[in-house]
């Protein structure tokens, strides 16, 4: 632990490199906290080695933050429940009491305590241990002074977030989640809902899998409300819209002239989402080169623009990852940095499909019923109700586009009936596919003679598409840019399209659970 300093680096960037031979990043680069800021803010510091305690206690005292050190975990037990503190720096392996032990501790009497923990032995599995158990983060050794300010630096700017979501929180009438609306009763689904409470109020990165439409972007709205980064951006990018130097460009940022039409300086999606959370939209589709520079984003905080040969901000921000492959079989196949994957996958929450919760789709119905009458016709004009047959109905159908297809059935079903009417399974539009016993089978168009001639064609090209793209992905075996090539359409394109009708291509059989 020598290489832990007593007193704070200068910022020329002489100092020792961090593991794998990567430069430090000055403090200089840290997001700016006031004097009166740091000053309120209380760290305590629990490591039985002593030349480590009093380096780290010495760094945090002369950046202006109070600073408790204790040796031994009894002692650091009892002072939890005497005083609290806003960052707790643990080691892993001590005697008597475990750091494990001690962080459990910690965030059971103080839950909204950062606790950071310090291990001389890192492994994946003990990284993954403490982060499951609550940590807000490790710290390797060894590791250098300018390391150190760096993540004490997000961690004392993370506990300022927290306050003033606090203090916006509590302006919230009874602190209600504003925007997002998730209705479900079935087990399965209030199950994934009670991991999202639980987890959102830990900057623990969650990775979120389940069908296209299956609601994961909900989930990721859901937790983010409910996290004390409330107050700040939700931040979504979709990983599989944009090509790789167009995607690079928006998550990192581009200095001028870094290529042509670089007019000028543009920070990234990773600078907007300093403070809040990031969502990474079909994380499986991100090109290996722009997963490398992510990971090094996730665990040094360090963003660095397109061009740039400096480090141009540091960022304190919450990952959120979904897709609607199999991200395992994407590591077994390369795809996917296995390292990334388990960094994000610190918590995961699989969604699971409508039709493995039939008790909810009367529910969700009348609630699209609901929105999507007042919103077409007028909230005061009287709206059609569900006969039990049509209900019924609804509930017998497969759902391969999940609740995403359930909404668009019901708007569909919203701009033809008139009020008061009630629904008859009649009134249901008809999917105009179905199962075959070697893969998706057409079927011959259903067009009713009381049907409007443009409802009708609308209904018939989207029910043709939908055909279209659900025999093509599969029998190129889900290479999108194989089926983009196929269709004569670009690669954007065909996500739209696939993402519009509910289709996903599964880089292996969809699972069942």
């Amino acid at each position: 632990m020598g290489n832990v300093m007593s007193a704070p680096a200068s910022d020329d960037g002489s100092l020792p490199p961090r593991e794998g031979g990567r430069a430090p990043v000055p403090p200089a680069s840290l997001p700016r906290l006031t004097p009166e800021v740091r000053a309120s803010i209380r760290v305590l510091i629990v490591d039985d080695e002593r030349s480590l305690r009093e380096s780290c206690s010495n760094v945090l005292r002369y950046e202006g933050y109070q600073v408790t050190a204790c040796s031994r975990g009894d002692e650091a037990r009892e002072t939890l429940k005497r005083d609290k503190f806003d960052i707790v720096l643990l080691d892993l392996y001590m005697l008597e009491v475990s750091g494990l032990q001690l962080l459990r501790t910690c965030l059971d009497a103080q839950p909204d305590t950062i606790v950071i923990v310090i291990t001389g032995r890192p492994s994946l599995d003990s990284n993954l241990e403490v982060l499951r158990a609550g940590a807000w983060d490790y710290l390797p050794k060894p590791f250098s002074a300018t390391h150190f300010q760096i993540l004490l630096g997000r961690a004392a700017h993370a506990v300022m977030v927290a306050r003033e979501s606090r203090v916006v929180g509590g302006a919230r009438a009874h602190g209600q989640s504003e925007g997002v609306t998730i209705l479900g009763m079935a087990p399965a689904f209030r199950r994934v809902l009670d991991l999202a409470r639980r987890v959102a109020r830990t900057d623990a990165s969650v990775f979120i899998t389940g069908d296209s439409g299956s609601g994961k972007e909900l989930i990721a709205q859901f937790i983010h409300e409910h996290s004390r980064r409330s107050s700040r951006p939700l931040v979504a990018v979709n990983c599989a819209a944009l090509p790789e130097p167009l995607l690079e460009s928006e998550m990192f940022g581009h200095c001028k002239g870094a290529f042509t039409g670089a007019l000028r300086d543009k920070p990234g999606l990773l600078e907007t989402a300093n403070g809040g959370t990031l969502l990474l939209d079909e994380l499986v589709e991100m090109p290996k080169p722009v997963q490398a520079k992510l990971l090094r984003v996730i665990q040094d905080g360090v963003v660095r623009r397109v061009g740039s040969e400096a480090t141009d901000a540091v960022v304190n921000i919450r990952f959120i990852a979904c897709t609607n492959a199999n991200p395992e079989a994407a590591v077994k196949a390369g795809i996917l940095r296995e390292d990334l994957y388990y960094r994000l996958r610190v918590v995961p929450i699989h969604v699971p499909r409508l039709r493995d919760r039939p008790g909810d789709i009367e529910l969700l119905a009348e609630h699209f019923l609901a929105y999507y009458w007042s919103r077409h016709h007028g909230p005061t004009t009287p709206r059609p109700k569900f006969r039990d047959a049509a209900v019924r109905a609804l509930r017998a159908r497969p759902w391969q586009g999940n609740v995403r297809e359930l909404q668009n059935i019901i708007e569909h079903m919203v701009v033809l009936l008139e009020p008061r009417i009630a629904i008859e399974p009649k009134h249901i539009p008809e999917l105009g596919y179905q199962p075959a016993a070697a893969g998706w089978g057409c079927v011959a168009p259903a067009v009713s003679s009381g049907e409007p001639y443009y409802a009708a064609r609308d209904r018939l090209i989207n029910e043709f598409a939908l055909q279209y793209f659900a025999q093509l992905v599969p029998r190129v075996g889900g290479n999108m840019s194989e089926a983009a090539r196929v269709a004569g359409v670009d690669r954007g394109t065909l996500y739209r399209m696939m993402k519009r009708y509910g289709l996903h291509a599964s880089l292996s059989t969809p699972r069942d659970n």
